[in-house]
C-alpha cells in the first residue's frame, strides 16, 4: 500500500494504491499457457477458414491461382508442408515459454495512479501556455480573467493550469479540500495511458519485426549458400496456400519468424497480455497473406497493400527478387526499391493456362494406361 501527495500543493494529489499480480484473462486457462497457445490456435483456425474455402471452391472468383496450378506447380507435399508447419510451431511453443519465463510478473493495481500521473504532466504542461501565447504577442492572463464567469475551463488552461475552483475531499476523517483534476484532463491522461503508449508500443514491435523480416528475408535471397541451405525450402510453394505460412526450413523459421517476433517483443517493451496480441496478430496475417486469394471483404487485406496479392508475386519467378517485405507493410520495399512495378495479369495467366494443359495432359496418360 502506497499513499501520495504531491509536494506542490497547487496540483491534485495522486491517489493511493495497493498492487496485486494480475488475475489471468481467462478463468480457465492461465495466461502463461495463453501466450504459448494462442498463436497456434489462431494460425489453425485461420486456416482451416481458408482450407474450406479451397476445399468447397467457394470463391473461385477471387482465387489468385487454380487447383491446377496447386497440383502442377508446388514442389512440396501437403504431409511435407503439415510436418514442417508443427514442427515450427513446437519451436514457437519454446520461445514463448522462455520469454514467459523471463517475464517479471504482471502486476496490478496502480492503474488510478499511473493515469493521475500523466493528468499531473497535462496540468504542469499547462504552465507553458500563457509564455508560449505572450511570445505571440498575446495577453493570456487578461483573456483568462474575461473568460473566468462564461468559460471557466478555458480560462483556467490559459491561465496555465490554474482551476482554483475544482476541488475535492480527502479520504479519512478529516476530509480537507484539495486541488482536483479537471475532466477533460484525467481523459486526455486515460487516452494517453490506455491507448497511446499501447498504440506506440504496437508501432515500434510491428516496426521492428518488419525490419528485422526485410532484411534477413533479402539476405536469403541474396546470398545463394543461405538461399540453397535454407530459404528454398518455403519457395518450393509457388503457389502459396494459407497453412502453408510456416513451411520453411526450421532454421530460418526460427531466425526469421520466432526470435524476430520474441525480438520486437522485447524491444517494444510490450507487456505479457499485449505480446499475446501481437503474436496473434502477426500469426493470422502471416496465415492471410499466404492464404491466396484476393477477397474484398477480407479486411486484412485492405489495411496495408502488403497482403496475399502482394506476397505472391514473390513466390512467382518472375517475381522472387522482389516483394521482400513482411508481415505487415511495405515500407522496405519502397525505400530500396524491392517492389514489383507492372502489370501481372498476362504473367498469371500464362501460369494458369500453363498448369492447365499439364493437368489434361497427365489425365490423359493417366486414361491410356487404363485402358
Amino acid at each position: 500500500m502506497a499513499t501520495n501527495i504531491t509536494s506542490n500543493t497547487d496540483l491534485p494529489p495522486l491517489p493511493s494504491y495497493e498492487v496485486v499480480v494480475a488475475p489471468d484473462l481467462f478463468p480457465w486457462i492461465s495466461d502463461f499457457y495463453l501466450s504459448i497457445l494462442a498463436p497456434t490456435i489462431a494460425y489453425w483456425v485461420v486456416s482451416i477458414f481458408f482450407h474450406i474455402i479451397d476445399t468447397l471452391d467457394l470463391f473461385p472468383q477471387y482465387r489468385l491461382h487454380t487447383p491446377a496450378e496447386i497440383a502442377q506447380r508446388n514442389k512440396a507435399s501437403r504431409f511435407e508442408v503439415l510436418r514442417d508447419v508443427l514442427f515450427q510451431q513446437l519451436i514457437q511453443a519454446g520461445m514463448s515459454y522462455f520469454l514467459n519465463k523471463t517475464d517479471p510478473p504482471q502486476y496490478t493495481g496502480m492503474e488510478d495512479y499511473d493515469v493521475a500521473v500523466w493528468a499531473t504532466r497535462v496540468r504542469l504542461a499547462q504552465r507553458a501556455l500563457p509564455t508560449v501565447l505572450g511570445i505571440l504577442g498575446i495577453n493570456a492572463a487578461s483573456i483568462s480573467k474575461n473568460m473566468a464567469v462564461s468559460h471557466p475551463f478555458l480560462a483556467g488552461v490559459l491561465a496555465g493550469g490554474h482551476y482554483p475552483f475544482l476541488t475535492s475531499e480527502l479520504a479519512g476523517p478529516d476530509g480537507a479540500l484539495v486541488p482536483a483534476f479537471a475532466t477533460w484532463e484525467l481523459l486526455v491522461a486515460k487516452a494517453i495511458y490506455w491507448v497511446l503508449i499501447p498504440g506506440f508500443q504496437l508501432f515500434v514491435a510491428v516496426t521492428a519485426l518488419d525490419t528485422w523480416q526485410y532484411f534477413l528475408h533479402r539476405l536469403m535471397h541474396q546470398n545463394k549458400w543461405l538461399y540453397t541451405t535454407f530459404h528454398s525450402r518455403h519457395h518450393r510453394l509457388y503457389v502459396p496456400y494459407a497453412y502453408g505460412a510456416l513451411y520453411n526450413h526450421p532454421f530460418e523459421g526460427f531466425l526469421l519468424d520466432t526470435a524476430g517476433a520474441g525480438l520486437a517483443y522485447k524491444l517494444a517493451l510490450m507487456t505479457p497480455r499485449q505480446g499475446i496480441f501481437f503474436w496473434v496478430m502477426s500469426s493470422i496475417k502471416t496465415v492471410d497473406d499466404h492464404c491466396g486469394y484476393a477477397l474484398p471483404w477480407d479486411p486484412l487485406q485492405h489495411i496495408t497493400s502488403n497482403n496475399a496479392a502482394y506476397h505472391d508475386i514473390h513466390h512467382q519467378s518472375w517475381g522472387i527478387k522482389t516483394n521482400f517485405a513482411q508481415p505487415f507493410f511495405t515500407f522496405w520495399d519502397r525505400f530500396l526499391g524491392t517492389m514489383w512495378h507492372g502489370d501481372t495479369s498476362l504473367k498469371y495467366e500464362r501460369s494458369r493456362a500453363k498448369a492447365q494443359e499439364f493437368v489434361e495432359a497427365e489425365a490423359k496418360k493417366t486414361s491410356a494406361k487404363a485402358q
